[in-house]
């Protein structure tokens, strides 16, 4: 099976995603502005971005909290057996029980890890008790608390030029 290969991306381009990476909702007005480029010319490109897959959607983020799910975890499930169509279809069943933010299908001991928002220690033993450990092929469950989640810098983040770190102008 061949590799796919990564997207023929011009500076441009990074810099269109380096920009709506960071601030989604900037008009297309407000994003040519930023970058020096024509409306039409921004449009164009970020037309093409979402053509061509490299932007797969854009979404609102939710604070978790002030939604009354204070409490977030990741469950790690381990499996008994690994055939393909039921690891699949556990796959789906995880990724559609409610509360759950995200699901990672891994190499290594844990087979995926189920990261959840719940409203507090009963609901999350209900998820691990009620959606996961019902499956057949689940052999075992750990769960970890959550206490705090920071995003990364990303893909496009940039490096500082050298002498500068964190912002500082010091060497």
């Amino acid at each position: 099976m061949a590799k796919p290969q990564p997207a023929a991306l011009d500076e441009t381009d990074l810099e269109l995603l380096a920009v709506l990476t960071r601030d989604a909702e900037l008009t297309n007005k407000a994003l040519a502005r930023r970058l020096n480029l024509a409306e039409s010319t921004c449009a164009h490109r970020v037309r093409s971005l979402r053509e061509r897959g490299i932007i797969r959607d854009t979404r609102i983020r939710v604070d978790e909290a002030a939604l009354g799910y204070p409490l977030q975890a990741i469950i790690k499930v381990r499996l008994a057996n690994h055939t393909g169509p039921k690891v699949t279809a556990l796959f789906d069943a995880l990724a559609r029980i409610p509360r759950v933010l995200q699901v990672f299908h891994v190499a290594g001991v844990d087979d995926f890890l189920v990261h959840v928002a719940v409203q507090d220690a009963t609901a999350l033993r209900d998820i691990v008790l009620e959606h996961i450990t019902t499956h057949p092929i689940v052999r075992g469950t750990e769960t970890q608390l959550v206490f705090e989640l920071r995003d990364g810098a990303g893909l496009l983040a940039r490096s500082a030029p050298s002498g500068r770190r964190n912002g500082s102008s010091q060497p």
